[in-house]
């Protein structure tokens, strides 16, 4: 769904009391580590049946709870039970997840910023979306890795998926999938078929540890999945798990499979844990340390974790100079994985995700199917990538390209001819429109006229607010509950015969005239689109009429549309806005929309509209990586967490 979200996720509220005294527990296994209004995480510490070794249960809460530690037996604990050949296995054994040290850094020592100086965002702790815990799996371990199960939902906060990920936390029924997931992952990774291609040691005997061999492995997959070095605690825990299940079992691999599973189980891997550090060249002030700031670059540039060259450069504190960061800046710009960046910017932005529930009358629309909303949202994302990537054009040109990419399937839709031989109406094909076609722009693809319209019929309140909140980023006021829609749906009415007369009609009523004047005139041009984007003139016999206005620029066709939104500012400072919050996962602070409208929307425009180059000047500013402690209470709970470790 398209639009902000009002309130955030709430999958449990903590209840607890005395939570100073219990978070100076000091480590003791009977209690619970504190969760304060950043950590978002809850540690239970107990042990499962039949296992010597602790197992760490995590529970996250959310971000607006107020700090709380409770003892084991006052809340429920979820027993999850792994099965490995048939003998009951568990082990997290990541204590260091709970007590992230460094990721809040002590705020009294920080320098109140003058009036007018740049203050930068807080720190996050992000989960995984789960275009990005998918591609991470793809890039770590190869695409015949299968990801099977539910994930726990994505929100919306500031029109954006990226930026809800820092108000969200994991359930238990969520932590219960996740865990499935890894567990499959984990024994897919150590098959006969993968196991040769995917590790990179044999073990001396497949029967007994080997204790060389599993920490090479898991050292270097830790890497990539934690996106930085594990810590000796982290992984010595993960290869003793390791070691009791071979010794137990006999079976190497069947004890690698859990310590593999246990990594991907983990919160360094689920949620993106971000570290502040003193900033020498802004003092009394912070800065992300390296490890966080390449996974903010591998993140924005390929929505993937960083990759070895990325790490290293970490590794040796290059990304804390200026050409370091510009040096991998470029690499990854030019490195075909950028596409994954792109797509999965534009996928968020455009509300995508809304195609995995989209449904249509399949009596009035039987074209429309599951593999036709597929190739509505590739085709928008092809000449996305072929219009800003390949060719490096100029972002408002993607409101009236005449460019695009059609299989048979969306030909049949749009009554446009395809050519290709495919019988199965799945090959992609080049296509571009004539000059006087009455389609031209991403806004006439069914990727968002369909998307954005009612199953039996046309929208064009639905589709105007879309482009005023998705493509221009403002916000539409919500109807009053108690409007009558009766006659904008009656789509049969002999007296109100088109949407435009239905909505006139409709529109006289006071509580309604506001709003419609904000979504209509701009929402009718797209009418000669029906529900799947099937193109038609007539309604209901009655000539449609495209004629509207966008603050104030009229236009009488679609494509004179399509050239208002080319020609606007807001829909230029919108995607600057968009993709700024997107690279950071938070709605930007007032210095940073100050920065952004004096100098990155500037560089922007001075660039020729380039999304390549605007996302260059986000991740070479000095802004991208400074940032304030979360929360004014963290350096408290950091310090009492930080005596767990």
């Amino acid at each position: 769904m398209v639009g902000d979200t009002k309130q955030p996720y709430r999958p449990h509220q903590v209840n607890t009391q005395s939570c100073k005294s219990l978070c100076n527990c000091r480590g003791s296994l009977h209690t619970l580590i504190c969760s304060s209004k950043l950590f978002q995480l809850l540690c239970i510490l107990t042990t499962v049946h039949g296992i010597r070794a602790p197992f760490i249960v995590l529970v996250f809460f959310d971000k607006y709870d107020t700090c709380g530690c409770a003892r084991m037996g006052g809340l429920p604990i979820m027993r999850l039970k792994f099965q490995a050949a048939g003998i009951a296995v568990a082990l997290i054994g990541l204590l260091a997840a709970c007590t992230p040290a460094g990721m809040i850094v002590d705020s009294s020592t920080a320098i109140s910023p003058k009036s007018g100086e740049f203050v930068g965002g807080p720190v996050a702790m992000r989960r995984l979306t789960q275009d990005q815990y998918r591609q991470t799996i793809s890039d770590v371990f190869g695409s015949t890795i299968q990801l099977g199960g539910r994930f726990e939902p994505d929100i919306r906060e500031e029109g954006l998926m990226a930026v809800g990920a820092s108000y969200v936390s994991v359930t238990a029924s969520g932590l219960e999938q996740y865990d499935k997931m890894a567990r499959s992952i984990g024994s897919q990774i150590v098959s006969e078929d993968q196991r040769a291609t995917l590790l990179p040691c044999v073990p001396a005997s497949s029967t007994e540890p080997d204790e060389n061999c599993a920490r090479q492995i898991l050292s270097e997959i830790g890497r990539y999945l934690f996106r930085r070095p594990m810590t000796d605690k982290e992984l010595d825990l993960v290869l003793q798990g390791t070691a009791e299940v071979t010794q137990e079992l006999g079976d190497f691999y069947t004890g690698l499979s859990l310590g593999i599973g246990n990594l991907l189980a983990a919160p360094q891997f689920l949620f993106v844990q971000e570290i502040s550090e003193p900033d020498p060249n802004h003092p009394g002030e912070l800065r992300l340390d390296s490890y966080s700031k390449a996974a903010r670059l591998s993140f924005l540039f390929w929505n993937s974790t960083p990759d070895d060259q990325l790490l290293k450069a970490a590794q040796r504190g290059d990304l804390h100079t200026t050409r370091g960061v510009a040096k991998q800046v470029d690499r990854m710009l030019a490195s075909r994985r950028v596409e994954s960046g792109i797509r999965a910017f534009f996928s968020d932005m455009l509300g995508f995700d809304a195609f995995d529930t989209l449904a249509k009358d399949a009596t009035l629309y039987p074209k429309f199917s599951a593999k036709l909303a597929e190739d509505a949202k590739e085709q928008t994302l092809r000449t996305i990538v072929e219009h800003l990537v390949e060719q490096d054009g100029d972002y408002r040109s993607l409101f009236t390209t005449g460019k695009t990419f059609l299989t048979p399937r969306l030909g049949a839709v749009y009554r446009l001819p395809v050519d290709t031989d495919d019988a199965l109406l799945e090959s992609w094909a080049p296509y571009e429109y004539a000059e006087d076609a009455p389609q031209a722009g991403i806004l006439t693809h069914a990727s968002f006229v369909a998307l954005h319209s009612p199953p039996g019929r046309s929208s064009p309140t639905d589709r105007g607010k879309a482009l005023r909140e998705v493509i221009l980023c403002q916000k539409v006021p919500a109807p009053p509950g108690d409007v009558n829609f009766t006659l904008v749906q009656d789509t049969e009415s002999p007296v109100h015969k088109t949407a435009r007369a239905r909505l006139n009609a409709h529109a006289t009523e006071p509580m309604c005239t506001g709003c419609h004047k904000i979504t209509d005139p701009i929402g009718l041009a797209l009418e000669n689109f029906d529900t799947i984007a099937g193109y038609r003139t007539r309604e209901n016999g009655e000539l449609i009429d495209l004629a509207g206005n966008l603050d104030g620029i009229p236009f009488t066709t679609v494509n004179e549309l399509g050239q208002a939104f080319h020609d606007s500012p807001a829909a230029v400072s919108c995607l600057v806005d968009r993709l700024f919050a997107y690279s950071v996962g938070h709605k930007p602070t007032k210095s940073e929309k100050r920065w952004i409208a004096d100098t990155l929307l500037k560089q922007f425009e001075a660039n020729g509209y380039r999304v390549t180059s605007l996302l260059k000047s986000i991740a070479t500013s000095d802004t991208f990586f400074r940032v304030v402690p979360a929360e004014a209470d963290a350096p408290a709970i950091a310090s009492a967490a930080t005596n767990l470790q």
